[in-house]
Formats: structure tokens, sequence, C-alpha cells
């Protein structure tokens, strides 16, 4: 990488606000990240966390749930109206 060359110390001191405000940004940025982070590692979002993917993973398999306990369901009823 090529030094940049100035022609005058205006020029040196707009490259360096600009400096100063990019590392402004990036420290507001990663304040605002940890701010989220520590927001997002609370027990109620946890459990909450947990109850959603659980919900989700039952969701998509309840078909298979229902075809598997489905028989089993209806040989208890026939056999409760047979006596047995």
């Amino acid at each position: 990488m090529e030094p940049k060359k100035y022609a005058s110390y205006a020029d040196i001191e707009k490259d360096l606000e600009i400096l100063k405000l990019e590392k402004e940004i990036n420290y507001q940025k990663l304040v605002l990240s940890f701010q989220k982070t520590k927001e997002s590692i609370t027990p109620e979002n946890i459990v909450g966390g947990f109850f959603a993917s659980f919900k989700e993973y039952v969701s998509n398999s309840y078909p298979t749930i229902l075809q598997s306990i489905l028989p089993f369901a209806i040989n208890w009823f026939i056999n409760k109206k047979r006596g047995n």
C-alpha cells in the first residue's frame, strides 16, 4: 500500500476527522452489540427460546407422531368397546 501524499494541513485534518468519526461509529456499534447480547441472555429469553424450538420441533413432527400413535389409539378404543 502506497502512503498517501497530502497537499496541505487541511487535507490531513480532514482525514483525521474522518478517522475519528469512523472510530466513534465503530465504538458505538460495539456498545450496541454488547447491550443487545446482554439483553438476549436473560432467563426469560433463554426459556422462551427453548420452548420456541421445542414447539417448532413438535409442530414439524406432528404428522409422524400422529401416524405412529393413531393405530394404538384405535386398537385401544376397539378393545375397550369389546370389553377386553
